[in-house]
C-alpha cells in the first residue's frame, strides 16, 4: 500500500508538472497571471512558516521558543540584516529561548 501511495504521488507530481508546461504563452504573458505568479510563492511559503510556527496542540494555540525566534527573524529582516545573519540569529533566539 506504501509503494503504490508513493508511485501515485510520483504520477500527480510529474502530470502537474507536465500541466505547467502545457500552458500557452499567451496565457503567461498576461499582465494578472505574471503578478499572481509572482505572488503566489510568497503567500505559500508564509503559510508555510505561520502553520509550523503556530502549531496547535489539541485545539489550543501553542507559543513557545519558534514565535520568538519569528519575531526576531522579523525584527533582523526589518533591519535589512543579510539572509544568513537573519536565519542564524532566529536560531540562536530559540536555542537560547529553550535553554531558559
Amino acid at each position: 500500500m506504501t509503494w503504490a501511495a508513493v508511485v501515485g504521488a510520483g504520477v500527480g507530481c510529474y502530470l502537474l508538472k507536465l500541466a505547467g508546461l502545457s500552458v500557452p504563452d499567451r496565457v503567461l504573458t498576461r499582465p494578472l497571471v505574471a503578478r499572481v505568479a509572482d505572488l503566489l510563492p510568497v503567500a505559500l511559503l508564509a503559510a508555510l512558516i505561520a502553520v509550523q510556527v503556530f502549531a496547535t496542540d489539541g485545539g489550543s494555540l501553542v507559543l513557545d521558543a519558534r514565535a520568538v525566534a519569528l519575531a526576531a527573524a522579523v525584527g533582523l529582516l526589518m533591519l535589512r540584516a543579510p539572509f544568513l545573519v537573519v536565519v542564524f540569529g532566529a536560531a540562536g533566539v530559540a536555542a537560547l529561548v529553550r535553554l531558559l
